[in-house]
């Protein structure tokens, strides 16, 4: 290897080791604020690490708009949160042009929507038109949004967590398959465990709550993100990602049940996702390249909401999660 092979190497290590420490402790910034829910933390910062946007499905209660609030304070990064309502219209979102009148005569002026901001949380997301929803999700895929002819570019970095109510669906509009496809990971929110609804308790009844200090900022979360995309991915890894996400479709996998079950299966997307997610789990974990772990781990998260299964009328049928767990095993 040459010397500047060495070198580069070394810089790459070097620059991890910093991020390991960062992401270490913004972890630990996060954990002062939401309780017993680790792998939620993990997966979400997953998803902005790699540069993308989670969306977090939980009943509500389980401190969604906490662990947003606190996530953008452990980052350094400005936050904005949108309640999304039936009329609820793009512009309410994005911005629009006002006419001003002044001493020069009339003229249009740009007034930004909330979007721009580092971190938006879309609160429950699917009680939006699909005019909203779509406006929205465009400017998460092109970071851009254009009004009467002009661009206007968002912020950097720029991400959205997306929440969703499971529970009551009446007054709502179910996002398109093309627009979940927009989320690099699903964040299932569970309820919490006994003890750690003990500390909730405690902790968030009193007189004060532990404040959550910043540990990075916005240059250098990218700067982060950067790494994330130049960490090697070995071999074995990317070979249990492709045959994954290729078993999982119903016209090419050798698999019976995803022959018989599976609808559509996940886009080559997908695939990205979960090779871009696995780098940075594997980077919150303190290891400079992910392992077949990351991939088992993220598996659901980053092919869930990128699949349907057919309609089963018997009840009798093993569910997603269930079907992707036994596609894991086999290309593990």
């Amino acid at each position: 290897m040459s010397e500047a092979a060495h070198t580069s190497n070394d810089d790459i290590v070097a620059e991890a080791d910093r991020a390991m420490e960062s992401l270490a402790r913004v972890r630990a910034e996060i954990g002062k604020a939401v309780f017993g829910q680790d792998r939620v933390i993990e997966l979400t910062l997953s998803a902005i690490i790699a540069g993308g946007h989670a969306l977090l499905i939980g009943a509500p209660g389980l401190a969604k708009t906490r662990l947003v609030d606190a996530t953008a304070r452990a980052l350094g990064l400005d936050w904005g949160r949108v309640q999304f309502t039936p009329d609820l219209m793009p512009g309410d979102i994005l911005g629009s042009e006002i006419l001003d009148e002044g001493a020069g005569g009339k003229s249009f002026r740009f007034v930004r929507g909330p979007i721009f901001t580092s971190l938006l949380m879309a609160d429950e997301i699917n009680r939006a038109s699909p005019r909203t929803q779509s406006a929205l999700l465009q400017a998460m895929q092109e970071r851009h949004v254009t009004i009467a002819g002009a661009r206007h570019d968002l912020p950097k970095p720029f991400h959205v967590l997306a929440t969703q109510n499971p529970i009551e669906q009446e007054g709502t509009y179910p996002l398109p398959e093309a627009q979940l496809d927009r989320f690099l990971l699903k964040v299932d929110v569970n309820y919490p465990d006994l003890e750690t609804e003990r500390r909730i308790l405690i902790e968030t009844t009193g007189v004060s709550e532990a404040e959550v200090a910043s540990a990075l900022d916005g240059p250098r979360l990218i700067a982060i993100q950067s790494l994330v995309r130049r960490m090697p991915v070995p071999e074995r890894v990317v070979e249990s990602i492709i045959r994954l996400v290729r078993s999982a479709r119903p016209e090419q996998s050798e698999d019976a049940q995803v022959k018989e079950r599976v609808q559509w299966g996940p886009s080559p997307r997908a695939g990205q996702s979960l090779m871009l997610a696995a780098r940075a789990r594997a980077l919150l974990r303190g290891r400079l390249a992910p392992s077949l772990d990351d991939v088992e781990a993220l598996a659901e998260p980053a092919l869930g909401h990128r699949m349907a299964l057919a309609y089963d009328p018997t009840g009798s049928a093993a569910a997603l999660p269930k079907l992707i767990s036994s596609l894991v095993a086999k290309v593990g």
